[in-house]
């Protein structure tokens, strides 16, 4: 028993630890090579303080603490990812379920999915004459191809058996799609979801850096053009453990709604 707490605890905390002091020591050594541009981590802390304890403060008019700018990224993210979702899962069962429409959609999604979102930016711009529907349409579609393509790849690959015996029960069409396709292909649509996810997150703070205003994004432009580099490191950590919650939120509902464990 006591080997196994050890080695569950060698796996769970001593290895990551050691990792993160790895990239904390390279980090360092970088700094103090680079010391006129680079903060050494005690000197980003201690410049960061105010932000930690205080992340929520409001001091005037764009002087607001980087919990609401994370807040308003999420806020941005969320939007865009769900209205994703609405599109994406319907599409990807249909598509899995008919020939011809993957043979009309397929070519779409290989044409459209390797292009940059950002590229979409100046598209949506025109669109929207606007930056906040426009950073949500760019997210709106960096959530579309992932969702699609495994959506489409569980729906064609429930096992037959399991269609077969619907049909000798004489179910339904619609009844068949709710009871046997969707369950069965819940691990693949859910897949597609966290990846989905993941891009969504990667590129809001990219678009924000661009189009500016209220965000995680445009916090980073704006310490960056202070000079302020400690802050920069900041949103880093921030941006990286948010998108790590994220994954693990959308994990745990994968686990309650298909009753076993999410793979990491």
């Amino acid at each position: 028993m006591t080997g196994c707490f050890r080695s569950l605890f060698r796996a769970n905390v001593l290895l990551p630890i050691a990792g993160f002091a790895g990239v904390i020591a390279l980090w360092w050594a970088i700094a103090l090579f680079r010391n006129e541009m680079m903060p050494t981590p005690p000197e980003a802390f201690v410049k960061n303080l105010d932000f930690i304890l205080n992340p929520f403060y409001r001091r005037g008019l764009g002087d607001i603490g980087i919990g609401w700018l994370l807040l308003a990224s999420l806020r941005r993210v969320c939007i865009g990812f769900l209205l994703g979702a609405i599109v994406a899962i319907p599409v990807g069962v249909w598509i899995g379920l008919s020939r011809n429409a993957w043979l009309a959609i397929n070519p779409i999604i290989q044409v459209f999915k390797p292009v940059s979102p950002l590229v979409w930016l100046p598209i949506a711009l025109a669109i929207f004459n606007a930056a906040e529907p426009s950073a949500i349409f760019v997210i709106f579609i960096t959530s579309l191809w992932s969702t699609i393509i495994n959506t489409a790849e569980g729906v064609s690959n429930v096992p037959k058996d399991y269609l077969e015996v619907a049909q000798v029960l004489e179910m339904p069409r619609w009844k068949q799609l709710i009871k046997v396709v969707l369950p069965a292909s819940l691990p693949y649509i859910f897949t597609g979801l966290r990846i989905s996810l993941g891009i969504a997150w990667l590129v809001i703070v990219a678009v924000e850096m661009l189009t500016g205003g209220i965000g995680i994004g445009f916090f980073v432009w704006d310490e960056w053009n202070r000079l302020n580099v400690s802050s920069v490191f900041l949103a880093v950590f921030v941006i990286g453990v948010t998108g790590l919650i994220l994954d693990y939120a959308l994990a745990k509902l994968q686990a309650i709604m298909t009753r076993r464990p999410a793979q990491s």
